[in-house]
């Protein structure tokens, strides 16, 4: 697998297929993910490009690092690695709270027997 690289302050109007010819001048581009905003649909100002070979990640790094691409200085990073999801199986401990069960607490008789439950009893 190649280097995946973090690629930020993106031009909100930029595309991938955009980005992905910035990145070709440098080396042979893996996949090219502009994270978009589910609400708006527009972009977040960031992206990851994967490049084929880690020679190639860090020639980008070294070349397109401050490059103003529409306006913007890119900047360009490694990325970090992603985290690991969780593959089902057991559950945390601790539980998921939810109702406890047991005794009705409502209701409650008064001791005068006149279902009054408090105030004055002089």
């Amino acid at each position: 697998m190649g280097k995946r690289l973090y690629v930020g302050n993106l031009s909100y109007s930029l595309k991938a297929p955009e980005l992905e010819e910035v990145f070709k001048a440098v080396g042979e581009v893996v996949n090219v993910k502009v994270v978009m905003d589910q609400e708006t649909g527009r972009s977040k100002g960031f992206a990851f490009v994967e490049m084929a070979t880690d020679d190639q990640g860090t020639k980008a790094i070294e070349t397109l690092n401050g490059k103003d691409i529409g306006g913007r200085a890119l900047k360009v990073t490694e990325a970090n690695p992603r985290p690991e999801k969780p593959t089902g199986g057991a559950r945390p401990p601790g539980g998921s709270g939810g109702e406890r069960g047991g005794f009705s607490r409502g209701g409650a008789v008064s001791r005068n027997g006149t279902g009054d439950r408090g105030g004055n009893r002089y």
